[in-house]
C-alpha cells in the first residue's frame, strides 16, 4: 500500500491511502488521524489501511483525485532521523573533495549522523537559500521508516522492523561542511531541511526490487530539466538497511517512526568513480561527486551548487516505468530572514 499525509492545518497533516498509480486517495481519518499515530499503533493499523488500500486500487472505495502538491512528506515530522552512507564510493569521493582522507574502518563501521526531524520539507516545497557560498547540493537517497525494537536489535531482527520506503532529497550545504567538521562535533548548520518522496510504500509494493534489506532500481534525478543521474540502490550498497537500522540501535532503542537514510547512491563504474550520463555512465545523485571527478580530470571543478531559480527532480520507477513513490520536485529559491 502506498500512504501519504495531505495539508489539513496540522503539523502532521491527515493521513490517506493512495492508488498504486498515484491518481487517487481515500483518507483514513478513522483508522488513525496521522502517520506517526499508525506506526505507533502498527499491528492493528496495518489491516485496515491494507484494507483500505485494497479497495481504493479495485474501484470499491470512495475516493478522490491526488495531487502531491498538497502532500507533505509522509512524516511531516519525526522523532528521530538518522541518515547513514552505506555507499561508502561517495564517501571516499567527497571526502577527497575537501581533501580529507578516507580510514578504512569506513569500509566495515557505517557512518550515521542525526539530522533535524522537527519540520521536513515537502516533496514540492522550495529549499530556502540564505548564501550562495553555501554550497548548496541535493543528495538523491532511499530511506526506511521502523517500527519498534530494543537495544542492540540485530541486523536480521532489525530489518523486520522496516514498515515502510520512502526516496530522500537531504540537502547538504557544502559550503559549511568543512568547517563545520573540523570543529569536532558533526553535521548541524550545513544541513538544512530535508525532503521526502509524496508517497511512503509498504515493502510488498517493490516486488522482487525489494530483498528485505536492499532496494534495487534506478534512482533518477534531473538538474534542471537534465538527467544527472540513475545509479542503481542496490549496488555498491556496503551496509543493508537491517545493518543501518541495528547500528542506530546499538546504545538506543528504535521506535516507531524512525527514518534511517542511506546515504547518498552511488554506483562505481569499472571499479573507477563513474561517469555522467551524457557520458553513458550512471551519473551520479549529488553534486559534489562529479566536481570531484572534474577535480581528478580536470584539476578543478565546473559543475556549479545550485543557486536560487534551480530546480532538482527526484523519482524512481518501476519495471513498468510507473512511478512508485512519486517525485520530489524542489525548486532553490532566496531566502531572507
Amino acid at each position: 500500500m502506498k500512504l501519504a499525509s495531505l495539508r489539513n492545518g496540522h503539523p502532521d497533516g491527515q493521513l490517506v491511502v493512495v492508488s498504486r498509480d498515484l491518481t487517487r486517495y481515500a483518507e483514513a481519518g478513522d483508522i488513525a488521524p496521522n502517520l506517526q499515530t499508525a506506526l505507533d499503533n502498527w499491528a492493528d493499523a496495518e489491516p485496515k489501511l491494507q484494507a483500505l488500500s485494497d479497495a481504493v486500487n479495485d474501484g470499491s472505495a470512495n475516493t478522490e483525485a491526488f495531487d502531491p502538491a498538497k502532500a507533505l512528506s509522509p512524516l511531516p515530522r519525526s522523532y528521530q532521523w538518522a541518515d547513514g552512507s552505506a555507499y561508502v564510493n561517495h564517501v571516499e569521493l567527497v571526502r577527497k573533495a575537501r581533501g580529507a582522507e578516507m580510514p578504512e574502518t569506513f569500509w566495515t563501521d557505517p557512518l550515521m549522523y542525526q539530522g533535524g526531524s522537527d519540520a521536513f520539507l515537502a516533496p514540492q516545497e522550495d529549499i530556502p537559500l540564505a548564501d550562495d557560498s553555501w554550497g548548496c547540493d541535493f543528495e538523491g537517497e532511499v530511506a526506511v521508516i521502523t517500527g519498534n525494537g530494543p537495544i542492540g536489535i540485530g541486523a536480521d531482527a532489525a530489518a523486520e522492523q522496516i514498515r515502510l520506503l520512502m526516496i530522500v532529497n537531504d540537502v547538504s550545504l557544502r559550503g559549511l561542511i568543512p568547517g563545520e567538521l573540523a570543529k569536532g562535533f558533526g553535521f548541524f548548520q550545513s544541513k538544512p531541511q530535508t525532503a521526502f518522496s509524496p508517497v511512503a510504500v509498504t515493502p510488498d509494493e517493490l516486488g522482487a526490487a525489494w530483498d528485505g534489506r536492499k532496494l534495487s532500481l534506478p534512482l533518477v534525478s534531473h538538474l534542471n530539466g537534465d538527467k544527472f543521474g540513475e545509479p542503481d540502490c542496490g549496488t555498491d550498497m556496503t551496509f543493508d538497511f537491517g545493518e543501518l537500522v541495528a547500528h542506530l540501535a546499538k546504545t538506543r532503542p528504535l521506535t516507531a517512526g524512525t527514518i534511517v537514510g542511506s546515504g547518498t547512491i552511488s554506483n562505481k563504474l569499472d571499479d573507477g568513480p563513474g561517469k555522467p550520463v551524457s557520458e553513458g555512465g550512471k551519473g551520479y545523485s549529488c553534486i559534489a561527486e562529479i566536481r570531484m571527478i572534474e577535480t581528478i580530470y580536470d584539476g578543478a571543478p565546473k559543475t556549479p551548487f545550485m543557486t536560487p531559480g534551480d530546480t532538482i527532480r527526484i523519482e524512481m520507477f518501476d519495471k513498468n516505468g510507473d512511478s512508485i513513490f512519486g517525485a520530489i520536485d524542489q525548486k532553490v529559491v532566496r531566502h531572507s530572514a
